[in-house]
């Protein structure tokens, strides 16, 4: 398994407010490689969350174009994207409960996250205690998810994001609801499902200790990309 690339060209996001446009997104430029792990970096309403949906096909941009791969999410029917979405990409919310099932186990919600892939496809991919067990997660297995921590909830809510085997993960701020010791498992996690699957991830955050953990970090600020985290020459 590999990851997807990641580009974003020229992109803007404006929205209209009581009729007045509040830009989101402006003139945003971004290069994620195959399997790469990338920081979302910046403080809270500088658009990392805007950028997030925009790469998950959650909205269009206003100008400019989002691709994953070889597919352009800004030209493509909502048929089409939604069925691309359901096939590479998983996405990680702040709020775990938001995508679990409380009353499931946690090989429930993996059995659920993939009740929209054809038979054949489900039956191409590890059964669930093999995906936890990869993900060194067996032992919430059979744990029903409103019995399980915070932590538990949100390492969970990877491996249920991962149930389809996705070449994109995005994660929105997985960590800020966590204490120091739950969110290095997250980030440990993260750390295991690239060396597993080599999936592409973006992680939306606001913590620099989750930004330096991953590959690069894109930092943004009031809309715009102001640091991407490369080097050139002597320069950063």
């Amino acid at each position: 398994m590999s990851g997807v690339a990641v580009q974003c060209t020229d992109v803007d996001q404006v929205y209209s407010v009581d009729g007045e446009e509040v830009v989101a997104l402006s003139g945003v430029r971004i290069d994620v490689a195959e399997g790469e792990k990338v920081a979302l970096f910046g403080p809270s309403g500088s658009g990392k969350s805007t950028l997030t949906s925009l790469l998950a096909g959650l909205r269009r941009p206003t100008r400019g174009s989002v691709r994953i791969g070889d597919a352009d999410l800004t030209t493509m029917s909502e048929r089409v994207l939604l069925r691309l979405r359901g096939r590479l990409i998983g996405i990680v919310l702040q709020n775990p409960a938001r995508s679990l099932l409380p009353y499931g186990t946690a090989s429930d919600n993996i059995e659920f996250a993939r009740r929209s892939l054809p038979r054949a496809a489900r039956r191409r991919l590890p059964r669930p205690i093999e995906l936890l067990r990869q993900l060194g997660l067996d032992d919430l297995a059979e744990q029903r998810v409103a019995r399980l921590s915070g932590g538990e909830q949100q390492r969970l809510s990877t491996a249920v994001a991962m149930a389809t085997s996705p070449k994109l993960l995005l994660a929105d701020e997985p960590t800020s609801q966590l204490d120091g010791f739950n969110r290095d498992r997250v980030v440990e996690l993260f750390d295991r499902v690239g060396a597993e699957f080599g999936t592409t991830m973006v992680v939306v955050t606001h913590d620099p200790a989750v930004a330096d953990a991953l590959q690069r970090r894109i930092t943004l600020s009031e809309g715009r990309v102001v640091d991407d985290g490369r080097w050139y020459g002597d320069i950063r």
